[in-house]
């Protein structure tokens, strides 16, 4: 059986629906067909899956993300586009914490 910190960083279906729907289905970063299964805070750091963590980005734009050095830039370009989103964005309830 799964930890609740497991089931905490996982996306649900219902997220992923949601935020598909939100992001219109293309990755915010360059506009193609994307998929939303993106943290912005990521399930290594203890990030929720929740809709103000989660974007949709393609298959390229989220590998560089993940594992480039237009990370930093991408990390600035996602945290606009969630506050934006979300006037009341707050980073820091992003972030799996215990007894949650």
């Amino acid at each position: 059986m799964a930890s609740r910190r497991t089931k905490a960083l996982a996306i649900p279906k219902s997220v992923k629906d949601r935020v598909y729907e939100r992001d219109k289905g293309r990755c915010i970063l360059c506009g193609r067909p994307g998929v939303p299964n993106a943290h912005f805070i990521a399930r290594s750091q203890s990030g929720l899956g929740i809709e103000q963590n989660v974007v949709t980005l393609c298959p390229d734009c989220h590998a560089d993300y993940d594992q480039s050095p237009l990370r930093k830039e991408y990390r600035e370009m996602i945290r606009a586009y969630l506050r934006r989103q979300y006037p009341d964005w707050d980073e820091s309830k992003l972030i799996y914490r215990k007894g949650m």
